[in-house]
């Protein structure tokens, strides 16, 4: 599975390491992801989903979580 967030769509992104020597490698920065059960107010069902910290700090915020 995808390192994507399903709130917000944060994905991995590719950068350049660059060492002293201005030597460039490509490396990974991966989200912050975590699955977590939201409840749907009006059904009531449980969903699964997987967020990023960001995404599960706003939905608390808003008094979803």
């Amino acid at each position: 599975m995808a390192r994507v967030c399903q709130l917000t769509g944060k994905k991995t992104s590719v950068w350049n390491s660059v060492s002293h020597s201005v030597r460039r490698t490509k490396r990974h920065f991966y989200p912050n992801l975590f699955w977590r059960n939201i409840t749907d107010p009006q059904t009531g069902m449980v969903i699964r989903m997987r967020l990023s910290a960001k995404a599960i700090k706003t939905l608390k915020k808003k008094g979803i979580l």
